[in-house]
């Protein structure tokens, strides 16, 4: 299967991921915060990230400006994660760069077929 990365700084929903791509046979990684994820990022890259747009620091914006930013990691694929589910929300997201988004809470088929979708 797929290495996908977690960048999620609410442990339930952490957990919640982590339980799910992990039963569906994935290699799964998480961190708490974009900060965390970028530092993943340099030592490897997995073949997907989904990426928390609401995190303290960094947000899931600033982290995707700095991956579209640097070639070793501009062609990472990234799926925005949001409760903020707002009309426009996704037009916004797809327009900054994110590849997928998917709204909380994480529902599994909408998941998969995000994974699906992307990633083959």
């Amino acid at each position: 299967m797929k290495t996908i990365l977690i960048a999620e700084d609410n442990p339930a929903s952490r957990e919640f991921l982590i339980e799910l791509l992990s039963a569906q046979g994935h290699t799964v990684t998480a961190v708490e915060n974009g900060e965390q994820a970028l530092a993943h990022l340099k030592q490897q890259l997995p073949d997907l990230l989904l990426l928390d747009i609401q995190m303290p620091g960094l947000d899931g914006y600033a982290v995707l400006r700095r991956l579209r930013g640097d070639p070793r990691t501009a062609r990472v694929r990234v799926v925005a994660c949001t409760a903020y589910a707002m009309s426009g929300d996704e037009e916004k997201a797809l327009a900054a760069g994110f590849d997928g988004y998917i709204t909380k809470p994480i529902r599994a088929a909408a998941l998969r077929s995000q994974i699906e979708k992307l990633l083959g």
